[in-house]
């Protein structure tokens, strides 16, 4: 579990005991949230959002605001199993 501040607001950032994820990418992780910055702000109590990494993947947050400000990693999806709609196709 890590703790940042933000715009004031203190954060927790926890990740789902069924993650396998190093201290590396955990960090890499935190250092994104940071630069994503003010738009937490904008996420309600039980919103959820995904943020795209090219070296970890698709991660996976979802937001209390309630009692406490947590952002909880609940899966991280490696690209190699993203599927996406092509669009070329009709």
């Amino acid at each position: 579990m890590y703790r940042f501040s933000i715009d004031g607001e203190e954060w927790l950032l926890r990740f789902s005991s069924t993650l396998s994820i190093g201290e590396e990418e955990k960090q890499a992780i935190l250092l994104l949230l940071l630069h994503i910055g003010e738009d937490l702000a904008h996420f309600s109590h039980g919103d959820a959002f995904i943020m795209f990494t090219k070296k970890i993947g698709a991660v996976i947050f979802g937001v209390e605001r309630i009692p406490s400000f947590i952002l909880t990693i609940s899966n991280i999806i490696p690209e190699e199993n993203w599927y996406m709609e092509d669009s070329s196709v009709k």
